[in-house]
This record gives structure tokens, C-alpha cells and sequence, in this order.
């Protein structure tokens, strides 16, 4: 049966360059000196030194490569091909795979030990096929350490109600342990336009 294109495949088909102009547009941030951590800081106070990271829809590297840097062993698996070279040559260290998170198989692939935490950040869940988030979240567990975190976060208005995201959630097996509407901490409220959820297994 042929699955749903994800957002970020349809995008790819419009516009061939996206990708170019998507990893340009990080690369310009640095330079200009753009503060583009604040997700991995978070994940980072989180963890002891020398944890297991698996950076979920890593694209061009920067929460994974900080989060390397830092001490930990990172993961990062990236549908687009483009984003994951660009991650190799700007963030050596994390071992950085092209993969669909809907087929997400590390063991398969020959990466065996679970995780202690994945993080999903900038807006990735958003740009899956809606028909295979469920799956792409119990994926997440299924990589998880018995004690470990999956971390996720995403806007509003980008046709993924957090209310849904929340049943997917419970269906993967993963219980909310903290709802927040930023990644610098703020508590979620009915009015917050952001989430980022801490989830446990």
C-alpha cells in the first residue's frame, strides 16, 4: 500500500531547492550569531553526561551537535538526504542516518542500545503524513530506556491539534511527565500557541 506523503516531501517536489535555501538559512543564523540551542539546552539539563540521544528529524544537525558536544552519544535520522550531509560536514561526531522516523529501526540497523532520551523538535511532527504519527510516536518508545524520555515539540495551527497529539501520545504508551509552551520552561496554558512535551514510557 503506497503511504501518505509527508509535508516535507511535498514541499521537496514544489520546490527542488528547499533544502539548499533550508540549510543556508541555519548556517546564516549561526554566523550572525543567532541563538539556536534553546532546545538543546533543555534536553541537555535533562540528561547526565553521556547519555544516549536520538535526535528525531535531526535536519541539518544543530540540537544533535550541540548535544554531542556536550558529551552525549547522538543519534540523528532525518528524512531528507541533503540535510543529513549537511549535518555530517557541520556537526562531525553523532552518527547522522537518512531514514523515515515512520519506519524508525535503529536495532535493524545495527544501532542496538535504547536511548535514554529522544527529542523531537522544530516543528517535525507537523510535517509527518497525519496517518503515520501514531506509529512515528510509538516508534519513539520502542527506542526508549525503560526510564527514558521522549521530548517533542511543535506550534499550533500546523494541522496537528495538541489535543490529538496527546491521544497519539497515550496510544504510543507514553505518559505525559511535563507540558510546556516553550523550551525555555513556561508552563502550557489553554492560550499557549506551543508545546513541548516531556513524555515517559
Amino acid at each position: 500500500m503506497t503511504r501518505e506523503p509527508n509535508a516535507w516531501e511535498v514541499r521537496l517536489r514544489e520546490d527542488p531547492g528547499h533544502s539548499a535555501w533550508y540549510v543556508e538559512r541555519f548556517r546564516a543564523m549561526a554566523r550572525e550569531g543567532r541563538d539556536l540551542d534553546g532546545e538543546a539546552r533543555l534536553v541537555d539539563a535533562m540528561l547526565p553526561r553521556g547519555s544516549r540521544v536520538l535526535d528525531a528529524g535531526c535536519g541539518p544537525g544543530r540540537v544533535g551537535g550541540y548535544l554531542h558536544r556536550a558529551g552525549h552519544t547522538v543519534v540523528g535520522v532525518d528524512y531528507d538526504p541533503a540535510l543529513i550531509s549537511a549535518a555530517q560536514e557541520d556537526h562531525p561526531g553523532p552518527t547522522w542516518l537518512a531514514g523515515d522516523l515512520a519506519d524508525l529501526d535503529l536495532p535493524a540497523a545495527g544501532i542496538a542500545d535504547p536511548f535514554d532520551l529522544v527529542v523531537c523538535a522544530g516543528n517535525v511532527m507537523t510535517f509527518l503524513a497525519p496517518s503515520t504519527r501514531a506509529e512515528v510516536l510509538r516508534r519513539f518508545a520502542a527506542h526508549l530506556a525503560p526510564e527514558g524520555r521522549a521530548v517533542v515539540g511543535f506550534g499550533a495551527g500546523r494541522d496537528y491539534p495538541f489535543a490529538r497529539f496527546r491521544e497519539d501520545a497515550a496510544s504510543a504508551g507514553l505518559s505525559e511527565q511535563l507540558m510546556l509552551s516553550s523550551w525555555d520552561v513556561r508552563p502550557l496554558t489553554e492560550d499557549s500557541d506551543f508545546l513541548v512535551a516531556v513524555l515517559g514510557r
